[in-house]
């Protein structure tokens, strides 16, 4: 078949009745800095609408020294539809820079993690943004300590490099608070623990509940421990509720913990909010299945998402880590 013919930048010019030179201007965002009236701005721009005209990345990259490519590794991100919203943010704010996002994903392997970052650094892209599904410490794979690099949803101690992180320590100590500000009766617990090591959320949300129960002088009730899933949490408060008496208020780690409270509460013949008040983290589609909707703090990760490629192509840079609040998304379970 033919090789259909590309609409080059001189098809551009000459539709529009200017020359290549000042097409060039106006392709490339300097206009104003070139003192092109806002009418032949127009009219190229209607010109390259009307031709179909796309631009020759690659020669553009010559003349910029920029792909206008940036890379995203993450372990399991895109593979979980919650926080599949980081790259649905990082995306955007891609494209609000004029930049595309290539994404790779390791699902946990080193090996598939250390090609990816060369195939990204091989294709010469402007910087590269490593996530993970959960926020957590991190070591930065060696060959990202020299290139423009942010890190999402983690940070790597032993270096300074910008990060953008859920502010999970605030989102415990409002959590608390919102038990607090409802004058619950009885004792208050936390439901859940931090089965990975390196996880931050479960300490960090815990450092600020506790910051907040002391605060208003406030005893924390004992933490009824398990995995953050819904059936090991359902056995872990029926275990608790068998051999004590309901609590007030009860904080959960997340919304699926609260879905494994919630029926281990109704199994036992309590009521949300009449009998317990909880309260969850997240934010995620499991908080509005339950009825009631539990009341939970909405993990900003679209946001989070938008940040990351924000300082990465801002070239900004955070020695302390970025963190963004959690939202209080209302539900009806705190009486």
């Amino acid at each position: 078949m033919p090789k259909l013919r590309r609409v080059t930048l001189t098809d551009v010019a000459r539709r529009a009745g200017v020359s290549v030179t000042t097409a060039s201007y106006i392709l490339n965002g300097r206009a104003e800095q070139m003192r092109i009236s806002t009418e032949t701005d127009s009219k190229v721009r209607a010109a390259m609408r009307e031709l179909h005209y796309q631009p020759n990345w690659s020669a553009r990259t010559l003349r910029r020294t920029s792909t206008q490519t940036i890379g995203l590794v993450s372990d399991f991100i895109a593979g979980g539809a919650f926080s599949s919203e980081l790259l649905t943010g990082a995306g955007a704010a891609a494209r609000h820079h004029d930049h595309l996002l290539v994404i790779g994903e390791s699902q946990g392997d080193e090996e598939i993690e250390r090609l990816l970052v060369d195939e990204l650094l091989s294709r010469q892209v402007d910087g590269i943004v490593y996530a993970t599904r959960t926020a957590r410490e991190v070591r930065l794979p060696e060959r990202l300590r020299d290139v423009r690099t942010v890190l999402l949803n983690c940070v790597d101690p032993r270096l300074d490099l910008p990060a953008v992180l859920p502010d999970d320590v605030r989102a415990g100590r409002v959590a608390a608070g919102l038990l607090l500000a409802a004058r619950v009766e009885g004792p208050i617990q936390v439901v859940g623990e931090d089965p990975t090591p390196s996880a931050t959320a479960g300490p960090h949300r815990m450092a600020g509940i506790r910051e907040a129960m002391a605060a208003a002088g406030r005893e924390l009730g004992p933490t009824v421990r398990c995995e953050w899933d819904v059936v090991p949490a359902r056995e872990a408060m029926l275990a608790q509720l068998a051999d004590h008496e309901p609590p007030g208020g009860l904080i959960c780690l997340n919304d699926r913990v609260a879905l494994g409270v919630y029926q281990a509460l109704e199994q036992h013949g309590c009521m949300v909010p009449r009998d317990v008040s909880v309260v969850s983290f997240d934010g995620s589609e499991a908080a509005s299945w339950l009825q009631p909707a539990v009341t939970s703090l909405r993990l900003p990760l679209l946001e989070m998402g938008e940040r990351a490629v924000d300082l990465l192509l801002g070239g900004g840079r955070a020695k302390d880590a970025l963190r963004l609040p959690l939202v209080v998304q209302q539900g009806g379970s705190v009486a």
